[in-house]
């Protein structure tokens, strides 16, 4: 359980007023002391992550948040740290009974965002019980399975497992993966969408090959069957494509990610623009991971190369790293986002509906490098 990615659990945030106990119902629920308890205000700071199993419900992830009553000016800060989290939450627990205003301001706000949300009245054996969806207590120890019953009749209907592969592949199928182990792959270990994609084929019943671009003609020459789908890294797209047979369908690690997490028709529709942008442009690339940029690095060097290369040295290229995303996004022609593998889904859609609001094209790494390299009809997804 505890291998299972972040971005791959339910993701709860627990809100409520200071003191309301919300880091005591984190407690309750993970089985033991997780978050740090005080009837001092303000003790919980920062978010604090805890992955747990949910009965019924799988891999999860609580996030324990500040109190968004407070009104000094640090804890208007960590309201903001608040905030930050509902743009990757599945679903949220709201405690009542504190602070009517407050919670009125974050009901409506949870309704505007579309995340379910379960109103627990805790502390019920002090206060009684209240009007909410579940009224408990962290001191009893019997309340923990009402808790988890009302979280799982509040589960979005959507957060169903995604197939990461559609319907590319049926069982029996051959597929060889291309993976460039330079610079930016970790040494002695395989990126995560590598990962994910090889066990997701094998889930599936399929022969997988794995193969570097250095060694991809002598991979096929071995095999006896020709295979039915080739999947890249997007940054030999082009390499790839030129040195496979006529006929085999092929797709990127970073395309399949993007309709994994995020719109990619949209992704795909909003590539055109690719082809409009100039040295008066102005593009955000946005990664989800924080690693160091090497000379390598696809999002940093490659692909700001190949757009200066398409529309001028003059076109301005930001960037946006983890979990930092501009709030006014109506200054850009167009985002090009990662793969999104660190993010879970409702992460990437919040960004693709924001990017929708301003009027802003937004597409993927494997979609832009596809689309620059001419081969985007080429590519399924």
């Amino acid at each position: 359980m505890n291998t299972t990615p972040q971005s791959e659990r339910l993701n709860i945030v627990v809100l409520g007023a200071c003191n309301s106990g919300k880091s005591s119902l984190i407690n309750m629920l993970a089985g033991q002391e997780v978050s740090l308890t005080s009837d001092v205000a303000g003790t919980t700071t920062d978010p604090v992550r805890r992955a747990m199993e949910i009965p019924n419900a799988g891999p999860a992830l609580l996030t324990d948040t500040a109190g968004f009553d407070d009104t000094t000016p640090l804890g208007i800060q960590r309201v903001e740290l608040t905030l930050k989290t509902l743009e990757a939450a599945d679903m949220a627990l709201l405690l009542t009974g504190e602070n009517t205003e407050a919670e009125k301001k974050w009901i409506s706000m949870l309704k505007n965002r579309g995340i379910p949300f379960v109103k627990v009245a805790n502390k019920s054996d002090i206060h009684g019980d209240r009007e909410a969806d579940v009224c408990v207590s962290a001191c009893r120890k019997e309340d923990r399975q009402k808790l988890i019953d009302a979280i799982l009749q509040k589960i979005p209907s959507d957060f169903a497992p995604r197939d990461l592969l559609g319907n590319l592949v049926d069982t029996g199928d051959l597929v060889v993966l291309v993976m460039p182990q330079d610079s930016q792959a970790p040494k002695g270990r395989l990126i995560l969408p590598q990962v994910q994609t090889i066990r997701a084929l094998i889930d599936r019943g399929c022969t997988v090959v794995c193969a570097t671009p250095q060694n991809l003609c002598h991979s096929l020459a071995k095999l006896s069957a020709t295979p039915d789908l080739v999947i890249t890294d997007s940054q030999v797209f082009d390499f790839v494509e030129s040195n496979i047979p006529d006929g085999i369908r092929l797709t990127s690690f970073s395309i399949l990610m993007a309709a994994y997490k995020g719109d990619i028709e949209y992704f795909v529709n909003s590539a055109r623009k690719l082809h409009s942008l100039n040295s008066s442009s102005r593009v955000l690339i946005a990664e989800a991971c924080t690693h160091v940029p090497a000379n390598e690095d696809i999002g940093r060097v490659k692909i700001p190369a190949m757009l200066k290369k398409k529309a001028g040295e003059g076109i301005t290229i930001d960037f946006a790293t983890g979990k930092d995303f501009p709030s006014d996004l109506t200054g850009y022609d167009l985002i090009i986002h990662c793969g999104g593998c660190m993010f879970n889904r409702r992460m990437i859609m919040s960004r693709v509906q924001r990017a929708r609001e301003a009027g802003v094209a937004m597409t993927n790494y494997g979609v832009t490098i596809a689309c620059l390299k001419g081969i985007i009809d080429k590519v399924v997804y």
